[in-house]
């Protein structure tokens, strides 16, 4: 399962540098506004030190971490909701994401142009929140629209639809953000069918200096101030920390320069775990001699659907599932031991996957 995040922000905040970071594909990074048109994708690895844990233990041919899809997307505007430097086209690219990854800048720098004359977080982030609630708001107008044609016809789905549709009106005409709302399961499922730009889950990324990447800054507390209600994840990072550890070549280097820092890793590697889990998934292994791999499945998925992601002949013809705790096997050691103290479990359909299960599948078909 490939995740895909989008990376938003007013131009000139860092985005396409941090994409560089998280990504081995190099966009384009200047200083006016407008350098990125077409986005740029670049899919990463998720990193999890309990592969490298699971590779010196089983010593297989090969890993696979699991991936992620991050997609730096231009620059956004004030009127980009109203096609203003070129809005139209970006706005389609952020709703095609599942994430949104919010980078503010939160540093001063006289050599680097802001497009308002000087650094306010709390500004920019509100520019962005409008343009896509005014596109969001765009958005629900016309569903009413459609759906008023087909309650004509007595169709009680739709007149449920309606009525989320006017609340979710009220809350954008409001200025606030769709995922603010407080919604039920059945809810929750309607809205993804709107398609809403501002009910993706958002983290804001505060890119910082490197005096400010530990601590914070007063730029950064006024930010955090004005998300306190949001319920959205904030990460200090800095962009140009980021990519001078990307030119250090070997581990031992990078490991100084993060000494130096006070850091115990690259930020891009927390960026990546914290957008992981604001998708809300997790991740199985699966260990052999030919391979370790890390899969991707929603938190609260099931065996069958577990075994699904790796090929779907595995979830059609599901007959169980031999299930190992990650702790238990590295504390004990092997299978083999996992299995002398009981801990070794066989599952069938109605099994919820946690995090870090050693899985293997039996199936037939």
């Amino acid at each position: 399962m490939a995740l895909k995040c989008g990376i938003v922000g007013l131009p000139n905040v860092g985005k396409s540098t941090l994409f560089n970071c998280l990504s081995n594909a190099k966009a384009q990074s200047a200083n006016f506004p407008f350098c990125t048109i077409e986005p740029n994708v670049g899919t990463i690895s998720v990193p999890d030190p309990r592969l490298e844990k699971l590779e010196s233990m089983v010593n297989p041919e090969r890993v696979v971490p699991t991936t992620m899809e991050i997609v730096d997307i231009a620059g956004l505007v004030k009127g980009a909701s109203k096609g203003e430097g070129l809005g139209n086209q970006f706005l389609a690219n952020i709703r095609e994401t599942d994430a949104i990854l919010h980078v503010v800048r939160c540093f001063e720098d006289g050599n680097i142009i802001h497009v308002d004359g000087n650094v306010n977080p709390v500004r920019d982030k509100e520019v962005i929140d409008i343009e896509l609630q005014l596109k969001d708001l765009e958005s629900i107008e016309k569903r009413i629209q459609a759906l008023a044609r087909v309650i004509k016809s007595g169709d009680k789905d739709s007149v449920k639809e309606n009525e989320l549709a006017i609340r979710i009106k009220a809350v954008l005409e409001q200025g606030k953000s769709v995922r603010s709302m407080d919604l039920d399961e059945k809810e929750i499922e309607i809205v993804k069918k709107f398609q809403l730009i501002t009910s993706k889950p958002v983290m804001y990324v505060c890119n910082v200096d490197e005096s400010s990447v530990l601590t914070g800054n007063a730029h950064v507390d006024a930010l955090r101030e004005s998300v306190k209600e949001e319920n959205a994840e904030v990460l200090l990072i800095g962009a140009k920390i980021e990519a001078d550890i990307t030119e250090l070549e070997t581990y031992e280097e990078r490991k100084m320069f993060l000494d130096e820092l006070g850091l115990e890793e690259p930020g891009v590697n927390r960026l990546i775990r914290m957008s992981y889990a604001l998708l809300n998934l997790q991740t199985y292994f699966t260990a052999g001699v030919k391979e370790v791999r890390a899969w991707t499945v929603p938190i609260g998925a099931t065996a069958p659907q577990a075994a699904g992601v790796i090929h779907t002949d595995f979830e059609k013809g599901f007959i169980r599932a031999e299930v190992m705790k990650y702790n238990d096997y590295t504390t004990l050691g092997s299978e083999a031991a996992v299995k002398e103290a009981g801990k070794f479990k066989v599952e069938g359909r109605e099994y919820v996957v946690e995090d870090g299960d050693i899985m293997h599948f039996r199936f037939n078909v």
